[in-house]
């Protein structure tokens, strides 16, 4: 369903929501859908949209379902009351992607 290089990008999206939280701790579906979206902008720019279109992402839904299929595998793992549902809705591709595009901002602030 998704490319391979979708669950590599997962677990740098990951580390790199640690990293920028500055403590190792349990990441919600929020910030690790908004991970995702900046380090996806700073690694492909305007084309990142394409990138995750071409592995198969779609919507942050599709976020979770990766890091949902990882804690099936036992490569990441879920807390209780983690759901798939957390990843839902959380932004427009659109808008974060395209329409709302950092242009010369190589860093996003979370959204509140």
């Amino acid at each position: 369903m998704y490319h391979e290089t979708a669950y590599l990008f997962i677990l740098a999206a990951l580390h790199f929501t640690i990293e920028r939280l500055g403590e190792a701790r349990h990441i919600t579906g929020r910030e690790m859908a908004l991970g995702c979206r900046d380090l996806a902008l700073e690694r492909y720019g305007p084309m990142a949209r394409s990138v995750l279109d071409y592995w198969g992402i779609r919507s942050t839904r599709d976020f979770g379902e990766i890091v949902f299929a990882l804690v099936e595998l036992g490569i990441l793992v879920k807390q209780e009351g983690d759901s798939l549902d957390d990843f839902d809705g959380l932004f427009c591709f659109a808008e974060a992607f395209e329409q709302n595009y950092p242009w010369g901002c190589p860093h996003r602030i979370e959204e509140s």
